[in-house]
């Protein structure tokens, strides 16, 4: 029941995507949303795994932007967005890429990482079209951060038991704070999800 710690650029970019999904009048955060946040991001370990791949930020953010069509309907920015299942299993994926490459938390690198390996998404495919592959991004960020690059553990197909013996995990519990801090845990029973949400109860 290990936890993992988002750095404060991969909470800004989680709060980016939501008002990314607003602003489409989207009722929903999916990785499109995601992807579009973490282009906005110049400053961290992504941004620099992005240009040395040649992404140019603005022609990429066109090309998300021409995969989805805007809601008819305005969103309210107090309104809370639901995450996709392809957006959780994202966050599901930056940490097991942060656990497998030894690091005490996720970062922007990690976020980028679970949007590749997602694979489907509308993120994963823009990634793809545009030459990023997992190995070479995975090899990348290692040799940024000085990590050695561990064997990649494949994941199994989406929604397999195996998925879940693979990650050791079958629930996924994130909180979000009214700060912006978001603390997230895996589980392998819903008895210990549902004992993680009640030490949050009342506070």
């Amino acid at each position: 029941m290990n936890g993992f710690n988002f750095s404060e650029r991969v909470r800004h970019t989680l709060q980016s995507a939501r008002l990314e999904a607003i602003e489409l009048a989207h009722e929903y955060v999916g990785t499109e949303h995601l992807l579009l946040a973490l282009l906005k991001d110049q400053g961290g370990v992504a941004a620099v795994v992005l240009k040395e791949a040649g992404v140019e930020g603005d022609a990429m953010r066109a090309t998300v932007l021409g995969f989805v069509k805007r809601g008819s309907a305005p969103i309210s920015p107090e309104r809370d967005l639901p995450y996709t299942s392809r957006a959780k299993k994202v966050l599901e994926l930056s940490m097991m890429h942060a656990r497998d490459l030894t690091h005490g938390y996720v970062g922007t690198e990690h976020l980028l990482l679970g949007l590749i390996a997602e694979e489907k998404g509308i993120a994963a495919q823009t990634l793809r079209n545009a030459g990023l592959t997992l190995d070479e991004t995975r090899a990348q960020v290692a040799r940024l951060l000085g990590t050695p690059l561990p064997p990649r553990r494949d994941a199994p197909p989406e929604g397999s038991t195996a998925t879940v013996r693979a990650l050791g995990v079958s629930y996924l519990v994130m909180v979000e704070f009214p700060d912006g801090r978001i603390a997230a845990r895996r589980f392998t029973r819903p008895a210990d999800a549902v004992a993680f949400l009640q030490e949050f109860d009342g506070g």
